[in-house]
């Protein structure tokens, strides 16, 4: 296997081990509610705490990864949150497990976002689609695993003791991650020459790093950059309802049967996982056949227009069955996003992935924490039907936002000001 396929390999076992830690507390929502006796709006504000603690930290673990290296920033990452998952597992009330997951929120800002800087150096402009498909699956795969591993430890055990469990799997990765992963393909003894070379050439990044001469608030002058920021708010409010409120939403909301539960609560994230897959791959072909400008733009597109249709003919169905596989499909084609939305914020960003990847996930992420806790509201007043329902239109939005995005275009870092005495 090369190199750079082996780094993806554990990016993706991360990615995985990300999606498990953040699911986790979902598919454990009815036994934490009823154990600490939590009201519907205090779960809202609970789910919403960690968005916003993410929120407010991508774009500065993002700006100290391309400062300072991705490797660095992913281990403290990792470590971080994994000791804040262990402890979720001790909160005994309220403000409790509030100021834990927002702690565990501050820990896992920056994961993608430094990611995507390691993809950067070690993979080609035409292979990055194609990269974060693999990065994204695997977080699919992870979330569909969440409550495969979490239910059963709950029903044998406690639900306590599924974030113990989990926690210790993310230090077990961060050790082996440290003694293994190098920054740059350069550094590494075990790559090809044939291979370095290859990366090298085709990656589409400046020799010399920046950063020291450059203004960081100039890029944000970039209306290309706004309008991804707005695009990615309307996907993460969709992603974030099925990592939030989901699980909850099947119990509460449709009153599917604990024995079903595992297998309805996985599916869509399978099928997301096959999106991502697909619309990383896909986006990668129509960039050769159409240029980067369409290629990067037209399967995201159609994916929102049609996950928003989907979406919002889940809610508006009874049958239970049919509203899960709609919102399985909703999910799968809304998911033909996320791989290329990173991809493009690599494209823009050149060496300031992380910086703009790490915008373009505070941005959705803001969105998604509003959304969030507005969920809450909305279900204990109205029920669910409503919050699902206006979550399928701003899905839907989101998919004519692209027609405004160029991945072509990179997002310029003008000089300093230099100051005359």
């Amino acid at each position: 296997m090369k190199k750079r396929y082996q780094v993806l390999l554990i990016l993706s076992l991360l990615s995985m081990i990300t999606f498990l830690d953040r699911i986790a507390i979902s598919s454990a929502s009815s036994n934490i509610m009823s154990d600490l006796h939590l009201s519907t709006v205090q779960w809202g504000w609970i789910l919403g705490m960690f968005t916003l603690a993410y929120a407010s930290f991508e774009v500065p673990t993002g700006f100290l990864g391309d400062r300072l290296g991705g490797k660095k920033i992913l281990i403290r990452v990792v470590i971080w949150w994994s000791v804040f998952t262990i402890l979720t597992g001790f909160a005994n009330g309220f403000v409790m497990l509030l100021v834990v997951r927002f702690l565990f929120g501050v820990g896992e800002a920056g994961a993608y976002p430094n990611t995507s800087i390691l993809l950067s150096k070690w993979f080609p402009v035409l292979e990055r689609g194609r990269a974060q498909a693999i990065i994204w699956g695997a977080s699919r795969l992870g979330a569909a695993l969440a409550p495969v591993i979490v239910i059963p430890i709950q029903q044998k055990y406690s639900w306590h003791s599924s974030f113990w469990v989990l926690g210790l799997v993310g230090i077990v990765w961060a050790i082996i991650f440290l003694f293994w992963q190098k920054e740059d393909p350069s550094q590494s003894n075990s790559i090809s020459s044939e291979e370095l070379k290859y990366i090298q050439d085709n990656r589409d990044l400046p020799e010399e790093n920046d950063h020291a001469t450059t203004s960081f608030w100039s890029g944000f002058t970039s209306s290309n950059l706004w309008f991804l920021l707005g695009m990615y708010i309307c996907y993460a409010v969709g992603a974030y309802f099925f990592q939030s409120w989901f699980h909850t939403y099947l119990q509460k909301g449709r009153h599917i049967a604990p024995a079903q539960l595992i297998w309805a609560s996985s599916l869509p994230y399978i099928l997301a996982a096959m999106g991502c897959f697909a619309g990383g791959w896909l986006s990668d072909r129509a960039c050769v056949k159409w240029g980067k400008k369409w290629g990067r733009r037209i399967v995201p597109m159609i994916g929102l227009f049609v996950a928003g249709i989907c979406i919002m003919g889940a809610a508006l169905v009874d049958d239970n069955l049919t509203a899960i596989i709609a919102l399985g499909l909703g999910m799968a084609f809304m998911d033909l996003t996320a791989p290329v939305a990173w991809a493009v914020a690599m494209d823009m960003g050149g060496s300031r992935s992380g910086t703009i990847s790490g915008a373009m996930n505070s941005a959705g992420l803001l969105g998604a924490y509003f959304s969030t806790v507005f969920f809450g509201y909305l279900a204990s007043i109205y029920g669910y039907y409503l919050p699902v329902l206006y979550i399928g239109i701003i899905v839907l939005m989101g998919s004519f936002v692209w027609l405004k995005i160029d991945a072509t275009k990179k997002i310029v870092f003008k000089a300093k000001p230099i100051l005359t005495k």
